[in-house]
């Protein structure tokens, strides 16, 4: 696993606070250690360019994947004002602040080594990890403005409200930053990410799953373009993530090898660096990977049931998923896919330090399943049920292509609705919830396709996220929210 690289310079941590009141830290002069002259420095830096937050925690309690499990559960801030869709009191480990604390920290640096690389003269040497730093830059703007923006919305996205678009270190203190629209917020994405998907060389790095290569970048492609809702472009990158065509080779072996798996060797396998399906790895500093089991909102057994089909639930393909759930107590029920690693301050014997948990930020089951949305926005139907059924066949237990694969008159049967197209989406997005369960994928999904949320107590209490409620975007941090320039979401 990655770890925090000691050569993150003094002006970096500066320039990465200048979004949050950073105040002083540009009168002290950098160690000279820190000096970026070299590529192979340029690239240990860049080890630090991708977010170190997790985004899981807060992102999964606000989905329908969770309600209240008081019995059993873990109270917590961050998970209790999640599920009820307030401003996150909490600016600790794993909450919206420390994402965007971190998503910026990841952006500074990003832009400290594009610097560096062009004052160094930018040579042949240095361009893989120019791209590297391109990509890692859109990526965690693109998770922003997701996360603290409306979704993308062609009507609206010239006048909603996106986040300040970095792309210069500071190199004053008080800087005021302004927020950007949405729309151009996904152009400058765009703007790096076709800069630098070119540059990148996969043999450059010696843990390539925790990097962007060149399939982890289209990768992401297929995901930025699908949100952006222009799907030929979401469809042209999916198809050189698979070159060869061969998309189950390089899916997770539900069906297969981690059926016999324990659980805790399914959660060290699940983001193994050398499993195919993890496209890119990061390594956050997250206690996610030691309590998401059982914090007091998460998955009961009537929603496991209802998620995985089970206990008399269907599902879309008729069969028994092959999924491996859990228990713990009487009523949380999840899938084991995280491990994590404590890093005790004071060495073995203290008592105190720090968790940290690998997620898989991008995976081959995404692609495919954003090239199917993708060939569904341009009705092409039957290029979408290839790869749902692909999907199926390496998910069901015993499966059998007459019985389990997904039709249209069976897709519009089982929703009862009479549209091709909404029929898919519905089955895509029933699909995607047990796959990504625990991921946050499924809040991502529900502010797309504006999805209602109802979460209930144990007294209960029923409460609603409708699909206009301004609640559905993240509030900004209240030290964001101290530059004039910065304008809090409506609420």
């Amino acid at each position: 696993m990655r770890k925090m690289n000691n050569q993150t310079i003094l002006l970096i941590t500066c320039s990465a606070f200048l979004l949050l009141g950073c105040k002083k830290y540009l009168e002290q002069a950098p160690d000279q250690r820190t000096q970026i002259n070299t590529p192979e420095k340029v690239g240990k830096l860049l080890v630090t360019a991708y977010p170190s937050g997790n985004y899981m925690m807060f992102a999964e309690a606000m989905t329908d994947n969770v309600t209240d499990n008081y019995v059993e559960g873990r109270a917590d801030a961050i998970n209790t004002d999640s599920y009820f869709w307030n401003n996150v009191r909490s600016i600790s480990r794993d909450s919206p602040t420390s994402y965007w604390n971190d998503a910026y920290k990841a952006i500074a640096v990003a832009n400290h080594a594009l610097r560096a690389i062009e004052e160094m003269g930018g040579g042949a040497e240095y361009m893989p990890w120019k791209g590297e730093a391109l990509l890692a830059r859109a990526y965690a703007h693109f998770m922003l403005v997701n996360l603290f923006s409306k979704s993308y919305d062609k009507d609206t996205a010239a006048e909603d409200l996106g986040i300040p678009y970095i792309t210069q270190p500071e190199t004053v203190v008080e800087q005021s930053y302004g927020r950007h629209t949405v729309e151009y917020v996904y152009e400058q994405i765009e703007k790096d990410l076709k800069a630098g998907l070119p540059l990148l060389k996969d043999d450059a790095y010696s843990v390539a799953p925790f990097h962007f290569t060149r399939r982890a970048a289209h990768a992401f492609a297929t995901r930025f373009y699908l949100f952006w809702q222009k799907p030929e472009s979401a469809i042209e990158h999916a198809d050189l993530v698979f070159p060869d065509g061969n998309v189950v080779a390089k899916m997770r072996p539900w069906t297969g090898r981690y059926k016999n798996l324990s659980y805790n060797e399914l959660a060290v396998e699940y983001t193994k660096a050398t499993e195919p399906a993890n496209l890119l790895l990061i390594e956050t500093q997250s206690w996610w990977g030691s309590r998401w089991r059982d914090y007091r909102y998460s998955t009961s057994s009537v929603l496991r049931n209802q998620i995985f089909g089970l206990g008399g639930e269907s599902n879309i393909t008729g069969g028994a998923l092959a999924y491996i759930t859990g228990q713990v107590g009487l009523t949380s029920y999840y899938v084991r896919k995280f491990t994590y690693f404590f890093a005790r301050i004071g060495g073995a014997s203290g008592t105190t330090g720090y968790g940290y948990t690998v997620i898989p930020a991008l995976t081959t089951e995404e692609v495919l399943f954003n090239r199917a949305e993708a060939y569904i926005m341009l009705e092409r139907y039957d290029d979408a049920l290839a790869d749902i059924n692909t999907f199926i066949s390496q998910r069901v237990t015993g499966y059998n292509s007459s019985t389990h694969d997904l039709t249209l008159d069976k897709a519009r049967s089982y929703y009862g609705v009479g549209d091709d197209g909404e029929a898919l989406i519905k089955a895509i997005l029933d699909l995607k919830r047990p796959e990504f369960i625990h991921e946050g994928m499924r809040w991502f999904d529900i502010l797309r396709h504006r999805l209602s949320v109802v979460h209930k107590d144990l007294e209960g209490n029923t409460y609603t996220l409708s699909a206009g409620d301004p609640r559905r975007t993240l509030q900004l941090p209240q030290e964001a929210l101290n530059d004039p320039g910065i304008q809090p979401n409506p609420r």
